[in-house]
C-alpha cells in the first residue's frame, strides 16, 4: 500500500516523456511503472490529460524576510512558488536585515522561517568586504554557496567585492569546493541614466558592462580552480566567452531568467519591467535561446525581486529595479519554448534538473525511485490571462499583468503531499548537513 499513486498518460522522466504510474511512500518516490500497472494507493490520482513534472528548483530567490518582510516574506513567497509548480527555492542572502553573512545571520533567517513555509527553502550565504573568515563556517551550517556582486547591489548593507577580493573568496571557497555565484556587471562601464526613460536605463547598464564582468570571473575561476556560476545572464555577449572558458575547462556555468526569454525593451512600457541586469532587445533575447539550446546556459530561475508599490513609482532611473515572477516562470518559458520547437524535457531540464545540480540538492529535480515526491500538474495546453491582483506574491506588481500565457498549474505536491494555501506548511530547510 502506498501513500499516493498517480497516474498519467505524459510522465516526464529522466529518460523522456511516457505514460507511467507514480508511487509515494514515506514522501519519496518509491516506483515507477507502467501505467497500465494496477498499484494501492490511500490517495490515487489520475491526471488523465494532463502531465507530471517534477517539482521546480528556484535557485534565485529574493524573500526579504526578516527586515524587508513588507517586500515579500517567507509565507507568500513559498505560496507563491507552490501555485506556480516550484516545491524548492533556494533564498538570497541580500534585501533581508541582516544579510545570510555569518552564521549567527542565518540563525536569524532560518529563524524568520520557521513554520511559515509551503515548499522547501535552502540558503545563499553572501561573500562581502569582510566576512572572509565566515565562509567556511556558513558552509559547514549548511548553504548551499555564496554569492556576492561586482557592482552595488542595491542595499548598502551587501556591498560589492574588488576583484582581489573576489579572488581572495575564491580561493578560500576552492579550499572547501564550494560555489561560489556571481552578479557580474563591471562597475567602471555602469553609469547614471541620462533621463528617466527606458532607453536611458538601458544605455547605463551595456552588454559590455556584463561580458567584461564575465570575463573577468572567467579569468579568476580559472586561476583559483574554484566552482563558479554567473546569474541572469541578460546579455547574449556573454555567451562566447562562457562557451569557450567551459571548453578549456574551467568550472564555470551560468543561467538566464524568465524576463530575458520573454520580454523586450520595445514592450518596457512601465517600471515594473525595470530589472538590473536590464532587458534587453528581441534580437539578443534570441540569442539567449540559443544559449540554452548549446547548453552555455544551463538554469532558468526566477531572480524573483520584489519590492513595495512606492518602490516602483517614478521613472526608469529612480525605481526599484527588480521583477516578480516566482509564481509566472513556469508558464512564461513555456509559452516562449513551445513557440520556439523547445518541448517540456527542455524546460523540466532547465527549471529543476540543472538548478537542483548546481546547488546539490540530489533529492530534487526528477522523477525517479529515491527522490522527494515533488510533483506538479501541469497542463500545457491550457492558458490563462495574468490577473496581477491573483497572485500569491505580498506585492503583485508584474510586467506580466494583461498577458496570455500557455500552461496551467493544477496541483503540487511537495513530498507527497498537497502544497499550498490552506494546506499544511509542510516545508523544511534544506541543508548540507541534513539533506
Amino acid at each position: 500500500m502506498y501513500e499516493l499513486v498517480i497516474r498519467s498518460r505524459r510522465v516526464v522522466l529522466p529518460d523522456g516523456i511516457r505514460a507511467a504510474t507514480v508511487a509515494v511512500r514515506d514522501g519519496r518516490i518509491a516506483a515507477v511503472v507502467d501505467h497500465a500497472t494496477a498499484l494501492r494507493g490511500t490517495t490515487i490520482v489520475d491526471l488523465a490529460d494532463l502531465v507530471l513534472l517534477p517539482g521546480l528548483v528556484d535557485s534565485h530567490v529574493h524573500v526579504n524576510e526578516p527586515g524587508r518582510t513588507q517586500w515579500e516574506g517567507f509565507a507568500t513567497a513559498t505560496r507563491a512558488a507552490a501555485a506556480g509548480g516550484v516545491t524548492t527555492i533556494v533564498d538570497m542572502p541580500l534585501n533581508s536585515l541582516p544579510p545570510t553573512v555569518s552564521v549567527p545571520d542565518l540563525g536569524v533567517k532560518r529563524a524568520a522561517a520557521a513554520g511559515q513555509c509551503h515548499v522547501d527553502v535552502a540558503f545563499w550565504g553572501g561573500a562581502i568586504p569582510g566576512n572572509l573568515p565566515a565562509l567556511r563556517p556558513l558552509h559547514e551550517a549548511g548553504v548551499v554557496g555564496f554569492k556576492c556582486f561586482l557592482s552595488p547591489s542595491g542595499v548598502d548593507e551587501f556591498p560589492p567585492l574588488t576583484l582581489e577580493e573576489v579572488a581572495a573568496a575564491m580561493k578560500e571557497i576552492a579550499e572547501f569546493d564550494g560555489l561560489l555565484v556571481v552578479h557580474a556587471e563591471d562597475p567602471a562601464r555602469l553609469r547614471e541614466p541620462d533621463g528617466g526613460s527606458y532607453r536611458a536605463f538601458l544605455d547605463s547598464r551595456p552588454g559590455a558592462a556584463e561580458m567584461v564582468a564575465v570575463q573577468q570571473v572567467i579569468a579568476l575561476a580559472e586561476a583559483t580552480g574554484a566552482r563558479t556560476h554567473i546569474l541572469h545572464v541578460s546579455a547574449a555577449d556573454c555567451l562566447e566567452p562562457l562557451a569557450e572558458a567551459r571548453r578549456r575547462g574551467v568550472r564555470i556555468t551560468a543561467e538566464t531568467c524568465p524576463h530575458y526569454l520573454t520580454l523586450s525593451a520595445a514592450q518596457a512600457d512601465s517600471t515594473a519591467y525595470k530589472c538590473c541586469p536590464p532587458i534587453r532587445d528581441a534580437a539578443n533575447q534570441d540569442a539567449l535561446w540559443e544559449g540554452l539550446r548549446s547548453g552555455v546556459l544551463s538554469c532558468v530561475v526566477s531572480d524573483h525581486s520584489p519590492c513595495t508599490p512606492d518602490l516602483k513609482v517614478g521613472d526608469f532611473a529612480t525605481a526599484w529595479g527588480g521583477i516578480s515572477s516566482l509564481q509566472l516562470g513556469l508558464p512564461a518559458v513555456w509559452t516562449a519554448a513551445r513557440a520556439r520547437g523547445f518541448g517540456l524535457t527542455d524546460v523540466v531540464r532547465w527549471m529543476s534538473t540543472a538548478p537542483a545540480e548546481l546547488v546539490g540538492l540530489t533529492d530534487k529535480g526528477r522523477i525517479a525511485v529515491g527522490c522527494d515526491a515533488d510533483l506538479v500538474a501541469f497542463d500545457p495546453a491550457g492558458s490563462f490571462t495574468v490577473e496581477p491582483n491573483a497572485l500569491a506574491h505580498k506585492n503583485p506588481i508584474t510586467p506580466y499583468g494583461g498577458q496570455e500565457l500557455s500552461g496551467i498549474v493544477h496541483s503540487t505536491w511537495l513530498r507527497g503531499r498537497v502544497a499550498g494555501a490552506g494546506h499544511p506548511q509542510a516545508g523544511r530547510h534544506l541543508l548540507i548537513e541534513n539533506r
